[in-house]
């Protein structure tokens, strides 16, 4: 099987990082990389890295070019995609977006947290939320995956095994999250310049952060009722990763927790339980689309922390969206994805 593949945004981080990933994929044909701004030149003039690997331009966006793919990734701003998905998917073409248009179920909340109208709220109950190791059946039959965020992806994959297994108390989960800055986009802003992020460390959107509501739809879904969570994301003066800190306090503090997660993600291809004492770095990740999950019982009490660490760009975005991407179309869900993580 060729999948003939589109990507519409194909200028941020996200974008080139699923250039990277596609461009060596063994199942993909690249047809179509749109950019507005970069229309007309080649891709590898703008990511030299790219090089000897692709040979194609950027183009505008063009519905009729687009619904001749097998797949759309949408790697663009929130509210992108919901003004072009739906023309596609009647076409028949099978979308994932990397973007929030389709993560949250409800549009009211969408529009509370992001501030524009929805434009196509009817296709939120049809999208499937593209965490793997959850939704692994539906994302076969899905039409149209919104690809998660990335602290999303952290601190639901640290949380869920806890939260399944009744095991802790859910109305005081606490997330306490750090990012390269790179989770910020690939644009002109003050504080992700480098005289300004270098050398800092601060915390932002402690009143409320855009995936608050995506964590906890997440944790409610699994746990069957609401759930408490305070989030706090953090920026780290680092380019690429993701260390959540989770906290929680046990019902069962008897529990094994380690053969819980093990036993869990046993049979998961990018979920790696470390051993009991270890704590995972975020460059064991960098590049690859890999959460390293190491789960602590301090002084065997009641409290349980577990560290999660991603590359944000890869198992928080378009590493993701390659491993959808792959379970969608019947593929070897590691297809693409068994590039082993940089170091130093």
């Amino acid at each position: 099987m060729t999948l003939k593949t589109g990507i519409v945004g194909g200028t941020g981080y996200t974008g080139v990082e699923l250039l990277r990933l596609l461009a060596g994929h063994p199942e993909v044909e690249l047809s179509v990389i749109t950019s507005r701004s970069e229309a007309g030149r080649d891709v590898a003039d703008l990511f030299p890295n790219l090089r000897g690997y692709l040979d194609i331009r950027f183009t505008e966006p063009d519905i009729g070019v687009l619904a001749a793919c097998d797949v759309v990734f949408f790697a663009t701003p929130n509210g992108t995609a919901m003004t072009m998905a739906p023309q596609l998917i009647e076409a028949g073409v099978r979308i994932i977006d990397l973007a929030a248009d389709f993560r949250l179920k409800r549009a009211a909340e969408w529009e509370e947290w992001y501030g524009i109208p929805h434009t196509c709220p009817e296709y939120l109950g049809q999208a499937v939320y593209g965490l793997t190791e959850v939704n692994r059946d539906a994302i076969r039959e899905a039409r149209l995956v919104a690809n998660p965020g990335c602290y999303p992806t952290a601190v639901q994959l640290g949380f869920l095994p806890l939260i399944e297994q009744r095991v802790i108390d859910i109305d005081h989960l606490v997330a306490d999250a750090k990012s390269g800055v790179s989770g910020a986009g690939r644009k002109a802003e003050t504080g992700t310049l480098l005289c300004e992020a270098s050398e800092n460390f601060k915390a932002y959107g402690v009143s409320g952060h855009r995936h608050l509501p995506e964590i906890r739809q997440g944790l409610e879904l699994s746990a069957g009722q609401p759930v408490g969570l305070t989030f706090v994301p953090h920026l780290t003066p680092m380019i690429r990763g993701i260390h959540a800190t989770l906290y929680a306090q046990l019902t069962d503090p008897d529990r094994d927790l380690q053969a819980l997660y093990e036993a869990r993600y046993g049979n998961e291809p990018f979920v790696d339980v470390l051993p009991p004492g270890a704590h995972p770095e975020t460059r064991s990740v960098r590049g690859a689309n890999q959460c390293r999950l190491a789960v602590h019982q301090p002084r065997k009490g009641g409290v349980v922390v577990i560290l999660s660490v991603i590359d944000n760009l890869v198992k928080g975005a378009a590493g993701q969206a390659v491993q959808n991407m792959n379970v969608m179309f019947g593929l070897d869900e590691t297809s693409g994805l068994s590039g082993i993580a940089l170091l130093p």
